[in-house]
């Protein structure tokens, strides 16, 4: 067991409230499971030397720090700074049928339910998740009621102030029939390290638009998930877009446990410099007739290292699933590194279902015939690299969205020479 992880036990053994039975739990596990090395198969690209040495510290005095404002966009605003839940943010009146409340503040009824639900979606697999669980002071608990669709998305933006340390956690239920939009926003100003996670419970007949921004980059250490649970019917179409840093890794879970579910999963990142990047994504088609689209897309530059693992996993009654995973990624030079892994791993019979993977270099003979047409060497850089992730961009269902992170992106690539 590395020093840093137990100091981080020894801090949560000193904590003491309505999340104790599960902080119980999960440091159980975590003093049974061993350090990831090299050799442990899920971090065999991604050593865990940055978390080691990190020297970010919990900040508890009070910092004010405000979300990135995106244009035309009317959110919800969730905003925790340094790992604090800032209540003060948060609207005063919130659209009939949503309540949002932490659960330290719920009634005794409400916070049995809560603490029932917690950590039931994120596997148990996750080491940094248990972390999470340890060390989360509270959880914000967000419910859709039955049939309500809330027009306004719901926006959890976590800030972090130089050298700052946060675990953050936040439960979502969408009742059934109910519509929601969530955005995921890591902002980070340097030095920093971070575990945050969700969790989504939609129920049959509900829909949920889901937004991740892993946009932090340079020393900082970034490491969470968003974990899904579906039941009949409901459909989920979930974008991630990530930079890289000193370590960022992204785990995703997406369980079918109801018939009928429909899951899309667009992906994309963009690294440079010594950046990196590990998603891992995994899709658990446990009941009959359900539908997972998957596609990811990683641009990598310089001396970064990106990695993906793609698991789909069709049980054995889950019969007439139709399942697909695509992976491209795209190599602007010659040191950088890409390691993919996407695995398809079938027990029914009565399926349809594709997986594959590409590793490619940008084109220099396009890169040339834009140059001696009076395109400058940078622009024709960002326009064929623009036109490899600008497919994904133009699927968010978010208008406001896709505007606002189009320039931001756009801005990245002309940071990313070819060499």
């Amino acid at each position: 067991m590395s020093e840093w992880l137990e100091s981080a036990i020894a801090r949560a053994q000193g904590i003491n409230d309505w999340l104790a039975p599960k902080r119980a739990h999960a440091l159980e596990l975590l003093a049974n499971t061993k350090w990831p090395t090299r050799k442990t198969e899920a971090w065999r690209y991604t050593p865990l030397r940055p978390v080691e040495r990190t020297q970010a510290k919990v900040i508890t005095d009070k910092v004010e720090l405000l979300p990135v404002a995106i244009a035309d966009l009317s959110a919800i605003e969730l905003v925790f700074v340094n790992g604090q839940f800032d209540q003060t943010q948060l609207a005063k009146t919130l659209p009939e049928g949503v309540s949002i409340s932490l659960g330290g503040d719920l009634d005794t009824a409400q916070q049995a339910e809560a603490l029932h639900a917690f950590s039931t979606i994120k596997p148990e697999r996750h080491i940094f998740g248990l972390v999470n669980d340890a060390l989360a002071q509270d959880v914000v608990v967000v419910t859709v009621a039955e049939g309500v669709e809330i027009t306004q998305p719901i926006r959890i933006s976590s800030l972090l102030s130089q050298g700052a340390e946060s675990h953050t956690r936040v439960q979502v239920t969408l009742a059934a029939g109910s519509r929601l939009t969530v955005i995921e926003d890591v902002q980070a100003q340097g030095d920093s390290f971070n575990t945050a996670f969700v969790e989504y419970k939609v129920a049959a007949n509900a829909s949920l638009e889901h937004y991740r921004f892993a946009l932090q980059t340079g020393s900082n250490v970034s490491i969470g998930g968003s974990h899904f649970n579906l039941h009949d019917h409901a459909k989920m179409h979930s974008t991630l877009v990530g930079f890289g840093s000193e370590l960022s890794r992204l785990d995703t879970d997406i369980i079918h446990a109801g018939e009928f579910a429909d899951a899309k999963l667009n992906a994309m990142y963009l690294l440079d410099g010594k950046e990196l990047f590990d998603l891992h994504a995994t899709v658990e088609h446990a009941m009959p007739n359900g539908k997972t689209e998957e596609n990811v897309r990683c641009i990598v530059a310089d001396r970064s290292r990106a990695i993906f693992n793609g698991r789909i996993h069709i049980h054995r009654d889950a019969q007439k699933t139709l399942a697909e995973l695509n992976n491209r990624n795209l190599l602007l030079s010659d040191k950088a590194e890409i390691n993919t892994k996407p695995e398809l791993e079938i027990y029914a019979d009565d399926v349809k279902c594709a997986h594959g993977a590409t590793v490619a270099q940008i084109d220099k003979q396009a890169l040339y015939y834009l140059q001696t047409r009076g395109v400058s060497r940078s622009k024709a850089q960002v326009m064929l690299n623009f036109g490899f992730i600008n497919e994904l961009i133009d699927l968010m269902p978010n208008a406001a969205l896709a505007e606002w992170i189009r320039p931001i992106i756009r801005e990245r690539f002309a940071q990313m020479e070819v060499k």
